[in-house]
């Protein structure tokens, strides 16, 4: 079966010449949670009602309404639900090409420098910050532009972008590199748990990439990602799980056996108890 979720995502976003698009997500009603992923554009989530659980490489926020994450390409994040409460936002996705190129002087100082990894401007702006209204303007100006779409609303949507990217450069919210050796360490296990999930997997195995042991790995991995390697297994099997069912027409059983689950009864059961519901009522709904 094809991997419908590596942990470096490749999904191109928008048109070919025009890379921006906008996602309105809730967790949990459209997925209990987003793994710990990465990908090379641009990302900002604008949290719109609700509570939820945002990380942002090792550090993990409680995020609520009015909250706005930024996150730089390459940047570890995954979103969890608080549990009793749901969380809706924006899923704001755009390739830094999309705002400059060779020979310009703005991709020249800022947009390459970002795409490349030696500046961030990964972190969280809330109500509190001065420059948080002035933002958030800028992003509620994309949102309107792409929903009406109206005539030069392509204009719009860069215009603001290149301002809340000089908002926040003007409060010092761009960062030096810091990309350590323990997070290429850690993409390095995600991209093999996202070629092999399906697999009989073994700590042993996973140690083995970070040159290890199982004991050292395992208190390494829960202070990196705040779950055990067997949890967060489980969880990215069951998450591939119910990427198949809405989208192939694969049985249930070949499902839990590609998504690496040896029993189907054990697999119905975990399901379960992750979406509230078996796989085949998943299916129907």
């Amino acid at each position: 079966m094809k991997n419908p979720l590596s942990l470096q995502e490749k999904k191109k976003h928008g048109e070919i010449r025009f890379p921006f698009n906008i996602y309105p997500c809730t967790i949990p009603g459209d997925f209990p949670q987003v793994a710990l992923h990465w990908h090379d554009s641009m990302e900002l989530v604008f949290v719109k009602r609700g509570h939820g659980f945002i990380q942002m490489g090792v550090t993990v926020c409680r995020a609520q309404e009015g909250d706005i994450f930024i996150f730089s390409p390459g940047t570890l994040h995954a979103f969890r639900q608080e549990k009793g409460s749901s969380m809706e936002y924006e899923n704001i996705i755009f390739d830094l090409e999309l705002l400059g190129g060779a020979g310009d002087l703005c991709a020249e100082k800022y947009l390459l420098p970002l795409q490349s990894g030696r500046l961030e401007l990964s972190g969280i702006l809330n109500k509190k910050d001065r420059c948080y209204q002035e933002a958030a303007v800028c992003l509620r100006e994309a949102e309107d532009a792409n929903r009406t779409k109206l005539p030069g609303y392509e204009l719009l949507i860069k215009g603001a972008l290149f301002r809340f990217l000089a908002i926040l450069m003007a409060q010092g919210k761009q960062l030096p590199a810091s990309e350590t050796a323990d997070t290429m360490r850690l993409k390095q296990v995600l991209q093999w748990i996202s070629v092999h999930y399906g697999t009989k997997l073994h700590v042993a195995d996973a140690a083995n990439i970070c040159q290890c042991s199982s004991s050292h790995f395992m208190r390494w991995f829960k202070k990196m990602t705040g779950q055990r390697f067997t949890a967060f297994l489980n969880e990215y099997r069951l998450n591939a799980a119910a990427e198949a069912l809405r989208t192939t027409e694969d049985t249930v059983l070949s499902i839990s056996e590609q998504c690496g689950f040896d029993n189907l009864s054990y697999f119905n059961r975990a399901f379960k108890t992750r979406y509230l519901m078996t796989p085949r009522e998943y299916r129907r709904k």
